[in-house]
């Protein structure tokens, strides 16, 4: 019994000790916590510092001068980041089958972009003009200028009706790559997805109101999305550079999150609460809106598509590539899949898919946009299924002219048009965007510049030129040099209406190198070839192709208002900041902070 109880009382005193010490380790640890989160409070109280002034960012008392943390974007909807760096422009080129003589190799440099990881589907354009359809309803023309051509399908000795009918709207296509898209309509496209994309953004995080609000109270009819008018109650839909031109907000627009303005001078929001705090739209700086998707330029869709990050050891290449795959063949060498095509292409004459029983790439026409391996940048259908546009325009010698960092043909620069500079107003057309006119010089204007070419835009070429149909021309088309030409073609869609007359240049692109609108113009392209500035380059090769297309050095043109069953697109995002997609994977040098100043007083 004494043994017992010698032992019962040392077990106690064990535990004791074991308990005294787990409190004491808590209670520090709970200590340590309490501190790490008082020093994180108190620095977050700390306003940033401009290293050349030293006065405090973010200070409501000294100016109000709004700095926000340094981030590195992350992708748009859709797309997937493409590390650039540099490469051989043609270098994947077999040899030259047709003897063009094309695309000679050349090395450039690609900056670090943004890509669609699949073409654009049918689905994708099906919600394109669906939209257009509940916001524009007494719209047709503009309905119609956006539905792809589906009698690129027909051939005189072919039938092709079920592909007319269906292609487009069936569910069973609606994955499939959309095909019948002219050149001009994918970059209307990339600048709806654009606007769709940041109001989405701006809606979801409380910056305008919510699309339920919107749609209920907004001033739009129930269930309208994106109906929400702007500032002065007009019906115009979101448009991301009007919106960074503060020109889109007001009662029923502004969001419950807006973004505080700590401007002296800014005033509580019309309709706000009385003695509320003042609010601000989002600007460029806030780094919450994502860049404009667009077209990628043939160099950026010839490095995606060969992918050579997978080949690459360090800073060497220890494999070159020839199709986005590797290896020289169109044929899996894996064990699973050996033997099965890489991609949609035609493999000979009369043969689209294989044989019965066992079809090879299983498609007789296309195939949906995630069918078969994507390439090491994760992209799908780099080769074969469709032909996508690129915004290059084409010339045989491009490769001779461009420069070689970011290189690009068909630059065409223009300027927004002011409705009143004294305020910044931008001029907007009927659909609520801004009106752009060529440029005339490389350099900024003078402010007496601006205001006299306001001026002589509002006196002398506004006269109310009306169309032959008696409609009335969007706002700011009656100030544009080309005001009568623009009134004698009976239209005012933004797609309709020419854009050699639109711009007022004579012509969309001028053969000028600088890209700025010039009157002098040559006469050997469009006369005496098929080349000319409206010829745009696609490249990947299609379901009709042979093989060789499927190389991603192969070009190949075709007008900018023209389609085909074998051409689609997929679009592309400019990467803003730094280049590296993963920095912290790789050595690199410390980036140092300024240190701190702070005055003191003699």
């Amino acid at each position: 019994m004494i043994l017992l109880n010698r032992y019962l009382k040392n077990n106690y005193i064990y535990i004791l000790n074991n308990y005294m010490y787990n409190m004491k380790r808590n209670f520090t640890w709970c200590a340590l916590v309490m501190f790490g989160l008082g020093a994180m409070l108190t620095s977050c109280k700390k306003h940033p510092q401009s290293a050349k002034t030293g006065m405090k960012y973010n200070d409501k008392y000294n100016g109000g001068f709004q700095v926000f943390k340094k981030t590195h974007p992350a992708p748009g909807p859709g797309l997937v980041p493409i590390e650039g760096g540099t490469f051989v422009l043609g270098g994947s080129a077999d040899q030259d089958v047709s003897f063009d003589y094309n695309n000679i190799r050349r090395r450039v440099t690609v900056p670090s972009f943004y890509m669609d990881d699949t073409e654009v589907a049918n689905v994708d354009w099906l919600e394109y003009l669906h939209w257009l359809n509940i916001n524009y309803p007494g719209d047709r023309e503009l309905y119609y200028n956006a539905l792809p051509d589906t009698l690129v399908w027909r051939k005189p000795l072919s039938y092709n009706e079920p592909y007319v009918d269906n292609y487009l709207r069936h569910p069973a296509f609606q994955d499939y790559p959309v095909v019948g898209v002219t050149w001009d309509q994918a970059q209307e496209y990339c600048t709806w997805r654009t606007d769709r994309m940041n109001e989405n953004i701006l809606r979801e995080s409380g910056q305008l109101v919510t699309w339920k609000d919107a749609a209920n109270k907004g001033g739009g009819k129930k269930g309208a999305a994106g109906a929400a008018p702007a500032a002065g109650g007009s019906k115009e839909p979101f448009n991301t550079e009007i919106y960074l031109n503060g020109q889109i907000k007001g009662p029923g627009v502004d969001g419950k999150h807006m973004m505080a303005d700590l401007n002296p001078n800014a005033k509580p929001a019309q309709g706000g609460k009385k003695g509320g705090k003042p609010t601000r739209t989002v600007g460029m700086e806030d780094g919450i809106l994502k860049q404009a998707y667009r077209l990628p330029s043939e160099a950026e869709w010839e490095y995606a598509a060969l992918g050579l990050v997978g080949n690459t050891e360090n800073e060497n290449i220890t494999d070159g590539k020839m199709y986005p795959w590797n290896g020289m063949g169109m044929r899996s060498p894996k064990k699973r899949t050996r033997g099965l095509m890489l991609a949609n292409f035609k493999r000979g004459d009369g043969d689209n898919m294989g044989v019965g029983g066992y079809l090879n790439d299983k498609a007789d026409i296309t195939a949906p946009v995630r069918s078969f391996v994507p390439n090491d940048f994760g992209l799908f259908n780099m080769a074969g299924n469709v032909n996508e546009w690129t915004a290059d325009t084409y010339r045989q010698l491009s490769f001779e002219d461009v420069d070689d960092f970011n290189p690009f043909r068909g630059n065409e620069f223009k300027d927004k048009r002011m409705a009143d500079p004294e305020k910044g107003l931008l001029a907007k057309d009927k659909y609520g965007r801004p009106i752009k006119d060529a440029a005339k010089s490389n350099k900024k204007q003078k402010w007496s510049e601006l205001t006299v070419a306001q001026q002589q835009a509002a006196t002398v070429n506004n006269a109310n030129a009306t169309p032959a149909n008696g409609a009335t021309l969007p706002a700011g088309i009656a100030a544009n040099p080309a005001a009568p030409a623009i009134a004698a073609t009976g239209t005012t869609a933004p797609g309709s209406i020419p854009a050699d007359i639109k711009n007022g240049s004579g012509k969309p692109y001028t053969a000028d190198q600088r890209g700025f609108e010039d009157s002098t113009s040559t006469v050997l392209y469009g006369v005496t070839t098929l080349v000319n500035d409206h010829s745009k380059v696609y490249k990947g090769g299609s379901w009709n192709d042979r093989a060789m297309w499927l190389n991603p050095a192969t070009r190949r043109f075709m007008d900018q208002d023209d389609a085909s069953a074998e051409i689609g697109f997929r679009c592309a995002m400019t990467m803003v900041g730094a280049t590296e997609i993963h920095p912290d994977s790789r050595p690199h040098f410390v980036e140092r902070k300024p240190k701190p100043y702070k005055a003191k007083a003699k």
